[in-house]
């Protein structure tokens, strides 16, 4: 796949409890975003973060961490990103989606034999 060199990278800011028919939102979203041909995602666990309502989630030593940020990052064409956010003011119920243009300066895959 050939990315144009204008593109568009979308930004979810979910929290890992976040649940979407039985499994982890983060995980709907990326397969959807696949599912849709899309050039790539990526997931990044926080080690602490806040939202809208101010509570705090964080690693602590003591004691176990609970719905700790996630943040999904999806580059693709403008296109692509608008027929994507209907699919996502569907399943984000809480949390914080961003979107800017972007300058793609390489995207290739291997080539398996």
């Amino acid at each position: 796949m050939k990315l144009p060199e204008e593109g568009q990278l979308l930004r979810i800011f979910i929290g890992e409890d976040d649940i979407y028919q039985g499994k982890g939102l983060y995980e709907a979203i990326v397969l959807k975003a696949r599912e849709m041909n899309m050039a790539g995602a990526t997931v990044v666990k926080g080690i602490m973060g806040f939202g809208a309502n101010s509570h705090l989630h964080t690693v602590k030593i003591l004691r176990l961490s609970e719905d700790l940020p996630i943040v999904i990052e999806i580059v693709d064409t403008q296109e692509k990103i608008q027929s994507f956010l209907p699919f996502l003011d569907e399943v984000v119920k809480e949390g914080l989606i961003t979107l800017e243009n972007i300058k793609v300066i390489k995207y290739r895959s291997s080539e398996h034999k």
